[in-house]
């Protein structure tokens, strides 16, 4: 399938789409005034430890403290190798098992310690941090302080994973760790030699003077999104780069000839009138990303919905009926489904718990064809998903990495109006709601003329359509009630008074 990088650059964000087939994949959005800090690394300061949780929150110099697990707080003595990323974990076996210690025998109030962003703030959470540190480079991830090799798992030979450990084991700094990532397949040890030179170099400018420096602060910036994205995600099946801004374009020749120079990629700089993701439809794709419902081809529909804890994907035959019997229609429906619900998963950047709703299939087959198709269609994310048999109620529980916000909370944020819930109460519930606050009100205010404000729309509908129960509230406490419209109230907002 060809691939290609679309690069969009202003002055204050930077979005970069990995294309697939002509269709965005992947988006990927930086602002200048909310850049990314995942892969920071800061030197921080413990400020509550919990041994309930067996975490602490640290404070490095962000609005929310960030949160320390017990697992993620590095003891000399213990060596754990932690998954860096979701395509990069080792095959070498499984997590060294042993007690992990309480987190009050580790860590106290006041503590300083180095540590790195794992996870971005994510809603309500803050960052997700550890103190094993890891530097990304284009075929390696150096881990300074780990001792251990391991090997990417997508690298299925077992003559090539034994070559890349004898040559990293033969160069790399003693009682250091390294993962050897899947791009390093076939691999010189030059490439590989110059990839560890350039991180054990970065380590040593990082490490130099964390003595002398005082927590809360910044130790060391990650890559721009931009930079990031080549050194994550460019493989040789990216046949084309199109960089609209020159300045970006410049940069990026810079690193391919500096990180990559034994690669030939066809880089173009887009000179065109009308704007870049224009060009490409690319515009039109991210709006319908941000969408709840997205149509099938056939007529059915697929429903996305994000909350706190989980994200819920609804299959729905909508209006196709289908040609033969009911079964193949579900069946049909199901497996049209599978494909975008993993397109969109992607390009959304929907993590965490994912619930997905099939349509109910009665035969066995059936669901196992589904549940198979699902489970290649995600084979080409590179975040790692995990997921569950489909129930008997046509159900999937799966679970995809999340480090980052979706693009659905980065580009949105919850409607004013609403607070997020997505409705607000019917014009007649809130006609009633006043009429009960009056009667309440009525029956203790003193004597005087009540004056109700409200919304427009709810003060014409009790002038006109709703007045009898306005009416019998003056007939009973033998009071007279004028209304007034505030255009600027909210639809529930109300005011009585006495004047």
């Amino acid at each position: 399938m060809t691939k290609e990088l679309v690069i969009s650059t202003t002055s204050h964000e930077t979005r970069v789409a990995l294309l697939e087939g002509g269709h965005i994949a992947e988006l990927y959005i930086e602002r200048e005034r909310e850049r990314g800090i995942v892969g920071n690394i800061y030197k921080g300061r413990v400020i509550r430890v919990l041994p309930g949780m067996q975490a602490a929150f640290v404070d490095i110099g962000l609005e929310k403290a960030a949160f320390l697990y017990v697992a993620d707080v590095l003891d000399e003595m213990e060596q754990v190798v932690r998954t860096i990323e979701g395509d990069e974990q080792s095959a070498a076996g499984d997590e060294t098992m042993f007690q992990l210690p309480p987190i009050e025998d580790l860590l106290h109030e006041g503590q300083e310690l180095l540590v790195q962003v794992s996870k971005e703030p994510i809603g309500t959470k803050g960052a997700r941090i550890t103190s094993h540190i890891s530097l990304p480079g284009r075929h390696l991830v150096y881990m300074p302080t780990v001792d251990h090799i391991g090997i990417s798992r997508r690298i299925e030979s077992e003559e090539e994973r034994d070559r890349l450990r004898n040559i990293v084991e033969s160069m790399r700094p003693a009682e250091t760790g390294f993962i050897v990532r899947t791009v390093s397949e076939g691999k010189s040890e030059e490439d590989l030699r110059n990839d560890m030179g350039f991180l054990v170099g970065l380590w040593d400018n990082i490490s130099r003077d964390i003595s002398e420096i005082s927590a809360p602060t910044l130790i060391h910036s990650d890559l721009d999104v931009t930079s990031k994205v080549l050194r994550d995600i460019l493989t040789e099946d990216v046949r084309r780069i199109v960089v609209d801004n020159l300045e970006e374009y410049n940069k990026i020749v810079r690193f391919l000839r500096t990180f990559m120079p034994r690669l030939n990629y066809c880089i173009d700089f887009y000179e065109g009138e009308e704007p870049v993701f224009d060009a490409y439809g690319l515009e039109v794709e991210i709006s319908r990303a941000l969408g709840r419902k997205v149509w099938l081809k056939s007529g059915g529909s697929i429903i996305i919905e994000q909350t706190e804890a989980l994200t819920a994907v609804d299959v729905n035959t909508g209006r196709y009926v289908g040609k033969h019997n009911l079964e193949d229609t579900i069946l049909k429906t199901n497996l049209e489904a599978v494909r975008e619900i993993a397109f969109q998963l992607r390009l959304r950047n929907i993590g965490g718990l994912i619930i997905i709703d099939f349509i109910d299939m009665e035969k066995e087959a059936h669901r196992e064809k589904v549940h198979a198709a699902l489970e290649e269609a995600l084979k080409n994310d590179k975040n790692k998903t995990n997921i569950l048999k489909i129930s008997e109620l046509g159900l999937v529980e799966m679970t995809r990495k999340r480090v980052r916000e979706s693009i659905g909370r980065t580009l949105c944020e919850p409607c004013p109006y609403c607070e997020g819930k997505g409705y607000v109460k019917g014009k007649l519930t809130v006609i009633y709601e006043i009429l009960r606050e009056l009667r309440r009100e009525l029956a203790d205010l003193p004597a005087g003329h009540i004056t109700l404000l409200a919304h427009p729309e709810i003060a014409g509908l009790l002038i006109d359509e709703e007045r009898g129960g306005l009416d019998e509230i003056e007939s009973r406490y033998g009071r007279s009630v004028s209304i007034n419209s505030r255009p600027g109230f909210h639809i529930e907002q109300f005011e009585i008074a006495v004047g």
